[in-house]
């Protein structure tokens, strides 16, 4: 397979735990590097990948996490009964664990508010779907009555803008306009992170 040519920075993940039997056998200590978000090595888990794939996503473009010791890291379960848990971590240029202390102005959980919009409609949407159609969340608040398809592709999305992403490829670095519906691409989605109003 010819190597890829990617804009995204290598990850490290690191065997935190292991609280069960694991048939990949991954034990603690254990480091798996990722070349980017995209790539997985050879016989990685696609449960834990899908479980880390928001978080993947979300260091990549820039997100930091306040409450951790390195804010450029989170931890991750693996979501086949919890049995192990890993250590997501992003790498510089120079192949070195990137590092930003804890903030010590951390008071608690700050969700952001975030608009999800029809951007693009091609063909049937079973929901009805259509440009122009808009909805509010809050943080990871699920929106009631959305379509769960369309929310589990956005998700990463959601979960990147709430802990700081930038998407440096867009016009507005705080949105993402590449979201699309599962079934036959027919609907394409915008997520916004909406800037606060400091003067609150």
């Amino acid at each position: 397979m010819p190597e890829v040519n990617s804009p995204f920075p290598k990850l490290k993940l690191t065997v935190t735990n292991v609280f069960g039997e694991c048939y990949h056998g991954y034990k603690i200590g254990e480091e798996i590097i990722l070349e980017d978000f995209t790539h997985p090595p050879k016989f990685f888990c696609l449960g834990l990948a899908h479980a880390l794939f928001p978080v993947i996503y979300a260091l990549s473009f820039g997100a930091k996490f306040p409450f951790r010791d390195n804010q450029r890291s989170l931890l991750v379960t693996c979501p086949d009964g919890g049995k192990l848990e890993f250590k997501a971590e992003i790498l510089d240029k120079e192949g070195k664990v990137e590092t930003l202390p804890k903030d010590p102005n951390f008071k608690g959980p700050n969700p952001k508010k975030m608009v999800i919009e029809v951007v693009k409609a091609k063909g049937k949407c079973a929901f009805g779907y259509k440009v122009g159609d808009k909805w509010e969340t809050q943080g990871l608040k699920c929106i009631p009555g959305f379509c769960g398809a369309a929310f589990h592709t956005a998700f990463p999305a959601l979960f990147a803008l709430n802990f700081g992403a930038e998407f440096f490829f867009m016009d507005n670095p705080d949105s993402i306009d590449t979201v699309t519906c599962p079934d036959g691409g027919n609907i394409i989605f915008k997520v916004t992170r909406v800037k606060e109003d400091k003067n609150k």
